[in-house]
């Protein structure tokens, strides 16, 4: 076990209260030192992207009788802490009575390879070696995984400029520099000359990664894939200038295999990823937003199941209005996805990640807020029915909740994110019935 590592999950509670060292519910124990070390990042820290600041993801707050926490939202991923510490943050998943011999990791892996701008889509989850896994292990396992793909197809070279001293004459001569350094020395020559070699900025950014991940990992397989991979770079300089070698990276038909472990060396080097943060520490975080991850992974699968029995998707629609002001289009509509069957009907489907309860008197926590989008998605696109998709709770695993006027009916549906693809298909059942 990795006495350095606390994995919590989403809207979890961290406390340094010792009265709840043992606990293992959703408020978790940190000791004082890395509580406080995650108290100043998460107030110092400046978001690197437009996502917000890290007090959006995680909040610091009192508690009567447990006192100062900081709590967890909706991000899931990784922060270290400049000691070292990680605190990795879960989606919560509930699993059915199947057992598909998935933890939640490995499903939160694959909601990740559903994103649009996520390297590693080519990664399967079956490729993981789950020796004590964290989320920051399985991205560096991730990466040497799609590493060994480039190397075994064998590394890019290109002509480099370089100027030197030699004893045989190519390339151009340097007639000032020559003039000032070889006086007496006819066997000299001083050269600009091009050389066909792998130093170019690829594989100096890749073995800036390597070096780097070398002193992260604490992965004995992952440092054991690192040093194999580095026999390869042997001949590559580290990089340097990190923005610099990344300006000159140009992905073509012949650097489209670098295209893939590039977007990852900037993720490692540079600490670019959906929600990352700077500020005066050595501590980072790779945090994503559980509400985008979950309605790309469910949204591709929907085009898949969907598309495949004759009916036409459409994801993030545009082009509707909620109202007019004069002749102008205002308060757009976007529902995450708009179905089409053969007849012509309008089907609505919106994505929301949220955990819902057995409480019919509280409405099982659905928001009156989503009901209002719903019915304005339902008159605006004529469609007769909308369906809301939460994530599986087990407690509401048989019910079945429907909501209804005259001419609209909005149908909640549960998806199994585990067993992704059997549960859209029960959707496409539950519409065709």
């Amino acid at each position: 076990m990795n006495d350095k590592l606390l994995s919590i999950k989403e809207f979890d509670v961290i406390t340094s209260n010792e009265s709840y060292a043992e606990t293992e519910d959703n408020v978790r124990y940190l000791k004082e030192r890395y509580f406080n070390e995650l108290d100043d990042f998460i107030r110092n820290q400046e978001s690197t992207d437009d996502e917000g600041n890290p007090l959006d993801f995680l909040r610091a707050r009192t508690i009567k009788g447990i006192g100062n926490v900081i709590q967890a939202k909706n991000f899931v991923g990784l922060i270290q802490l400049e000691s070292g510490y990680q605190i990795q943050i879960l989606p919560k998943v509930d699993f059915g009575t199947n057992d598909t011999g998935k933890n939640t990791e490995e499903v939160f892996i694959d909601m990740l390879r559903s994103m649009k701008d996520f390297p590693g889509k080519v990664f399967s989850s079956a490729n993981l070696r789950t020796e004590s896994i964290n989320l920051y292990e399985i991205f560096i396992n991730m990466y040497l995984y799609q590493l060994s793909l480039l190397t075994r197809k064998g590394l890019k070279s290109a002509y480099i400029s370089r100027e030197d001293t030699l004893n045989v004459f190519k390339g151009k001569l340097l007639i000032n520099r020559h003039l000032k350094e070889n006086i007496g020395h006819a066997e000299r020559f001083s050269l600009a000359y091009d050389e066909f070699n792998l130093n170019r900025p690829e594989n100096r950014l890749i073995k800036s990664t390597l070096l780097k991940l070398q002193k992260i990992s604490t992965s004995s397989n992952n440092l054991k894939s690192i040093r194999q991979q580095l026999i390869y770079f042997e001949l590559v300089d580290p990089s340097w200038n990190y923005a610099s070698d990344f300006d000159k990276v140009q992905i073509d038909r012949t650097t489209k295999d670098y295209e893939e472990i590039l977007a990852w060396s900037k993720v490692f080097l540079m600490n670019k990823s959906f929600s990352t943060f700077s500020g005066d520490t050595k501590a980072r975080a790779l945090l994503f937003p559980m509400e985008k991850v979950y309605e790309s992974f469910v949204s591709i699968h929907i085009v898949d199941v969907f598309e495949g029995d004759g009916y036409s998707v459409s994801t993030q629609d545009t082009g509707r209005y909620l109202l007019k002001e004069d002749n102008r289009n205002i308060f757009s509509l976007r529902p995450d996805i708009v179905i089409e069957d053969n007849n012509g009907n309008t089907i609505i489907m919106d994505t929301k990640w949220k955990r819902l309860y057995d409480s019919s008197q509280e409405n099982y926590g659905i928001s009156q807020q989503d009901m209002y989008q719903m019915y304005a998605y339902s008159k605006k696109y004529n469609a007769n029915e909308v369906w809301v998709l939460y994530p599986r709770v087990n407690e509401l695993e048989n019910r079945i909740i429907e909501f209804r006027d005259e001419d609209t009916k909005i149908h909640i549906f549960f998806v199994d994110v585990s067993e992704i693809e059997k549960s859209i298909k029960e959707l496409l059942r539950k519409i065709k019935a």
